[in-house]
């Protein structure tokens, strides 16, 4: 059933635009990569300008910053994501091959690396994004594979998915990857997104009419966007068509990096900052 729904589902600039108002912004930022927020309401970005994460809260002070360019420990070369849960926060740190954890304040707690390793069905490179299941599994889009792969929450190995033999749902040009609270896995891959279960499986996909850049999933709130555009989907509903989001940029805000919604406001980030809209 889920398969046939989320099939149904195509973002097109056709559909009915929804307004959101320009309220306030939150943060500076050199060239921001990508933003998450946790439960309690914190918000987590990667700053490739300057290879740092920071937390902010929602009312836009800066609680902690780690980083700088390097492969030591809370240090980062082209920091391209982040992904939050209540207690931990995990960073794709791209050109170094890893994805370091940390707790909720940031304090370093490990990393997880696998490029040298024997086993070639392991590894992973140039990580773009990476997900948490509700059983702590760790999916990571791997870029140079082109694929994901699965880890336990202790970082042994389970699978890996999506790769050049999985026929109609064979990654091709991965960007970035959400997961829903269902432990689906959510994948953008050029104009097309693809859907997979938590075991590997393709369950469904969603047409769009652009180029994609990023993809979030905060509750059963969907935020989809190209560097121009935002779509809206409730996962609640499980059929119909994302909506189109209206906002107006502010001035010098550059192109969209990354959007999401989180008690009903819209947070856009672009490289330099963190914008917040509401409804009228």
């Amino acid at each position: 059933m889920l398969k046939l729904l989320l099939a149904l589902l195509v973002l097109s600039s056709a559909a009915f635009p929804q307004q959101y108002i320009y309220q306030y912004s939150l943060g500076k930022f050199i060239e921001a990569s990508s933003f998450h927020i946790n439960s309690a309401g914190f918000i987590f970005i990667t700053d490739a300008g300057n290879n740092q994460v920071s937390k902010i809260d929602t009312l836009g002070k800066t609680l902690k910053e780690v980083g700088g360019f390097g492969w030591g420990d809370s240090q980062f070369d082209n920091p391209s994501n982040v992904y939050a849960t209540t207690l931990n926060i995990y960073v794709a740190d791209k050109n170094n091959h890893r994805i370091q954890r940390f707790d909720k304040d940031l304090n370093f707690i490990s990393s997880l690396s696998t490029r040298e390793n024997d086993d070639q069905n392991t590894r992973f490179g140039y990580p773009l994004a990476c997900v948490i299941s509700n059983q702590g599994d760790l999916f990571i889009l791997d870029s140079e594979n082109k694929r994901i792969v699965k880890f336990d929450l202790f970082g042994n190995f389970i699978q890996n998915f999506g790769g050049y033999d999985y026929g109609k749902y064979s990654l091709s040009s991965p960007i970035d990857m959400a997961g829903d609270q269902n432990n689906n896995i959510y994948v953008i891959n050029g104009k097309k997104i693809f859907i997979y279960d938590s075991f590997g499986n393709g369950i469904g996909e969603m047409d769009g009419a652009e180029e994609l850049t990023s993809i979030k999933i905060i509750f059963n709130n969907m935020t989809i966007n190209s560097k121009d555009n935002i779509y809206y989907f409730d996962l609640n509903k499980g059929i119909g068509r994302p909506e189109k989001l209206t906002i107006d940029l502010s001035e010098g805000a550059g192109d969209i990096k990354a959007s999401f919604i989180f008690n009903s406001k819209l947070y856009v980030l672009s490289s330099k900052e963190i914008m917040v809209y509401q409804k009228p």
